[in-house]
């Protein structure tokens, strides 16, 4: 057996992994790189193997960073199985067209300025039809339910509580070359084991080779009372200012765990009623989506769902879908709060607002998750003083504030307590998805914790024979 790390290696996107066995290649998601435009475009619109000999795609996971470039991949040639839960199959039905949508619309934007330029003219890497289209190749599949996926290869999924359907990826391997039979777990992103909406990742057993995310690693999220409290205070101060707290968020499960939260502390009397938008046609949807699927939801949520302080739906939220309800946000006097995608602020109606908002010291922009390096995001919650967003300077004068505890994302410990979940032999152990510092520091606490395996960072396109 061989993996080959296409992607999501000394970063924290673009994930692709490449299994090679028995003459089958099978690639572990197809995300989209986020970075630096002119970086991104070119990782994106090249893939460092040929999609048309990749057999089938295990997905582990619907987020953007892991599942979207398949609609690219099957542009150029890759024309089997997409194997997914189904709730990341539903969502994905939702968030590909969506990505494929935004990516257009950068390219018709660029292509405006090159117009200007007499530049050549750039074509997008993929339609939404496209994406659309893609759709057809996805075979869906259970947690805890094993199917043989390709000679030798046994697939399982199994929760990893980040976001809804997300999942682990068990692969049983037989060699037939020599027998030698192995176990492979993906990690897929680890959920916290506190979230509000989500049972924390299943236990795995029997585990040789670890294919492990790191985005937190040497870092760790505040405690769930302390963001309550903070988030109080914070909206108190708008109530205070009359002013706005602007929130990028990603669609999908950190928009539906906010609303939950503001629900609840809105019935501990925490603060006074206050106008809440979801800016997002994309949430909107995806809300609707964990309303299909509430068998993968904790107990409590199902509960609330069906009775009268329904977490999703509740007084003074309002659900905003047309351009021109968005634009009419701009206007809005008084104190309010605008929950809108995306979340590493990259994309999306959420840029509209941060233009509007971000340079009035009365407002507050509150990210509540992680943001790749050299994101907008990213550019806002290091202090940049000013920041540049579509295509125009803005002064940074609002108040930044940051919640990791919102993060999808297990921090530094409960990455270790995940791995101690892991049973088996765990003799090869490859840390992928974070920075290289992050990497760094959970790699050498894992050395530590566990000295009869070999832990190591992959690195871009390392190939490692098994």
């Amino acid at each position: 057996m061989k993996i080959t790390f296409c992607g999501a290696a000394g970063t924290t996107t673009g994930s692709k992994h490449l299994i090679e066995i028995n003459g089958v290649r099978i690639l572990l998601d197809c995300g989209l790189y986020q970075g630096r435009r002119k970086e991104a475009m070119e990782r994106n619109r090249d893939f460092p193997f040929d999609p048309a000999q990749i057999d089938c795609v295990v997905l582990s996971h619907a987020h953007i960073d892991h599942a979207g470039n398949l609609p690219h991949l099957c542009k150029r040639g890759f024309s089997g199985n997409i194997y997914a839960t189904p709730p990341t199959r539903d969502l994905c039905s939702i968030m590909l067209p969506d990505a494929a949508h935004i990516h257009e619309s950068d390219i018709q934007w660029l292509n405006k300025h090159r117009k200007r330029e007499d530049l050549p003219l750039l074509l997008p890497s993929y339609t939404k039809l496209d994406a659309e289209n893609c759709m057809k190749q996805f075979v869906t599949l259970s947690y805890n339910r094993p199917m043989i996926i390709a000679d030798g290869v046994s697939l399982t999924f199994i929760d990893a509580g980040h976001i809804l359907g997300s999942a682990q990826v068990i692969l049983d391997l037989e060699e037939r070359a020599t027998g030698k039979r192995s176990r492979l777990l993906f990690s897929g992103d680890v959920g916290r084991p506190e979230n509000d909406l989500l049972e924390a990742a299943a236990p795995s057993a029997d585990v040789d080779y670890v294919i492990m995310e790191s985005t937190y690693g040497g870092r760790k999220h505040e405690l769930p009372a302390q963001t309550s409290e903070h988030i109080c205070h914070l909206i108190r101060l708008i109530q205070q200012r009359r002013a706005h707290m602007i929130i990028p968020a990603f669609a999908v499960e950190r928009t539906q765990q906010l609303l939950y939260t503001l629900d609840k502390l809105r019935a501990e009397n925490c603060f006074s009623p206050v106008p809440t938008y979801v800016d997002s046609p994309l949430a909107v949807r995806a809300t609707e989506i964990f309303r299909l699927h509430l068998e993968d939801l904790k107990a409590t949520v199902r509960e609330s769902v069906f009775m009268r302080n329904d977490p999703f739906g509740f007084e003074g939220l309002h659900l905003v879908r047309s351009v021109d309800e968005s634009k009419s946000l701009n206007k809005i006097k008084g104190p309010a709060i605008i929950i809108s995608a995306s979340g590493m602020a990259e994309s999306g109606r959420i840029l509209h607002h941060l233009r509007n908002n971000v340079s009035n010291e009365d407002n507050i922009i509150l990210f509540v998750g992680y943001c790749a390096e050299n994101t907008l995001g990213w550019k806002l919650r290091n202090g940049n003083p000013k920041v540049n967003i579509l295509g125009d300077e803005f002064a940074v004068n609002a108040q930044i504030e940051t919640l990791d505890s919102f993060s999808g994302h297990a921090d530094h410990d409960e990455l270790l307590a995940y791995f101690d979940r892991i049973k088996g032999s765990k003799q090869r152990v490859f840390l992928v998805h974070g920075e290289p510092e992050r990497s760094s520091v959970l790699c050498e606490a894992l050395k530590e914790r566990h000295p009869q395996g070999k832990v190591e960072v992959a690195s871009m396109m390392q190939s490692v024979e098994l």
